[in-house]
């Protein structure tokens, strides 16, 4: 089993992460778990220190309940240190895995956030995974988290107008999506954007399955 687990307590974001995650891993036994104890959305280092205690308990209870592998889907990665430390299975970060794929694509990447609050952790992330050489920008597209459950068309218009401009403008060979609510924009950016597209949800189902069999 691998389980995907949402540090934030929206249902619903839970439910489109896993419906995207099965669908990158056809065949495999995904679960997801949302954190009732955590913020409604994780924008910021202040809400990631909110959701990281009750993200811990959801990661206990997935390692002693046997997951495989363990996919911590926030973008921030948050509390992917930690969590290591306590589960007996491997664990991952959507973030990571689409900074890792971004870089296997080869050439630069730019990510697309939601708002500037979480710039700088994403910016701290990519340095301490090793990846500032081929990092183009950070960008913010000013979209609250929640605005893509609640008033998705608008929310993904704004999101893929800040694409567009960061594969002009920041001379990437991919773009990667910055929050875990953004699962359905590839969809809407087909034939949009110049830049290869990479969702995190999507490269850490396809790593977690790896790693589960490893």
């Amino acid at each position: 089993m691998i389980t995907f687990i949402n540090p934030n307590s929206t249902v619903s974001m839970t439910a489109a992460m896993v419906a995207a995650a099965r669908a990158a891993a056809p065949g495999a036994r995904i679960e997801g778990v949302t954190s009732h104890g955590g913020p409604p959305a994780i924008q910021g280092e202040a809400d990631g220190a909110l959701a990281l205690a009750p993200l811990l308990d959801c990661v206990r209870a997935a390692s002693g309940a046997g997951a495989r592998a363990i996919v911590i889907g926030c973008f921030d990665d948050t509390g992917l240190a930690q969590a290591r430390a306590i589960a007996t299975c491997p664990v991952i970060g959507i973030g990571q895995a689409g900074y890792h794929l971004a870089a296997l694509s080869g050439g630069r990447f730019s990510v697309v956030t939601t708002m500037a609050v979480s710039i700088p952790i994403l910016h701290g992330n990519i340095i301490r995974y090793g990846f500032g050489a081929q990092l183009g920008r950070v960008r913010a597209s000013g979209v609250p988290v929640l605005a893509l459950e609640d008033d998705p068309d608008a929310a993904a218009a704004r999101v893929i107008d800040e694409m567009e401009i960061a594969a002009r403008e920041d001379d990437v060979a991919a773009i990667v999506l910055g929050c875990a609510g953004m699962v359905d924009i590839p969809r809407r950016a087909a034939g949009r954007v110049s830049a290869r597209i990479i969702d995190g949800v999507v490269a850490a189902a396809g790593l977690a399955v790896m790693l589960s069999r490893a």
